[in-house]
């Protein structure tokens, strides 16, 4: 993995940090040295990443629990991380939920329940830390969106409203927030090789359909996500803003 000096000590946040992806982005952070903290609310799961992580010879993150559907929660654990860091150089909003929904079965309940998984925190998270970030004059926002709005994905309605509207989000606030050199991308994953895909989606008909419509013949892992973050937030990428980053084997 590519050694960025720039995110030695850095103060990096990351939401949905205990499994796929979010593990991935926490584990290459800390062995960059960055000081991390990941919001979840798989204390098990977080649990284990830290051991290994201190296995590894690397200074372990610091885990909050917290459910990111609730606002107030979001709030305390960014005051409670500034606390203790003083600061937040790097956000990466990670957290989601892509469970399977049909449009007939979508409730106002469900709608609502899926944006604020997917969607809402996003925001929420971002004008957290803001304050921190203008103080320092300099900052990194990183939002997970995908690849499903633009395919289009089905069987999954809200998740793929979510997942675009997320690349608007990013958009918006690149521009709001430049003046502070703040810099705000996404990134756009396709069919990943996480835990729960595995054990959820990717049956052999489903791999076949993704081999079938990438370019590169390879399932994509997590940790090659994870190094594409890494970029975004390190000062290698300091003049990169408003954009998004597709990372699918070619799919799109």
């Amino acid at each position: 993995m590519t050694s960025y000096p720039s995110l030695r000590e850095r103060v990096v946040i990351v939401t949905g940090g205990a499994s796929g992806i979010g593990k991935a982005i926490v584990e290459a952070f800390a062995m960059q040295s960055s000081r991390v903290a990941f919001l979840d609310i798989q204390d098990a799961a977080a649990d284990r990443l830290i051991q290994e992580i201190e296995a590894a010879g690397f200074t372990p993150p610091v885990y909050i629990h917290c459910n990111l559907t609730d606002i107030a929660a979001i709030k305390a654990a960014v005051e409670n991380i500034l606390r203790k860091f003083n600061r937040v150089d790097v956000l990466v909003n990670n957290a989601g939920n892509d469970s399977r929904h049909s449009v007939a079965e979508v409730t106002p309940e469900s709608w609502d329940h899926a944006m604020d998984v997917n969607l809402k925190h996003q925001f929420f998270m971002s004008q957290a830390v803001i304050p921190s970030m203008k103080q320092a004059g300099q900052g990194s926002i990183i939002n997970m969106s995908s690849i499903s709005w633009v395919i289009p994905s089905t069987g999954l309605p809200v998740y793929v409203a979510a997942k675009a509207a997320i690349v608007g989000l990013t958009r918006t606030l690149a521009h709001e927030l430049g003046v502070h050199n703040i810099r705000v991308n996404s990134v756009m994953p396709g069919a990943i090789q996480t835990e729960r895909q595995e054990r959820l989606w990717f049956s052999e008909a489903y791999k076949a359909e993704i081999l079938n419509r990438q370019a590169l013949k390879r399932i994509i892992r997590p940790d090659e996500v994870a190094r594409l973050v890494l970029f975004l937030a390190a000062e290698d990428s300091s003049s990169i803003t408003n954009q998004s980053f597709v990372i699918d084997g070619g799919w799109i």
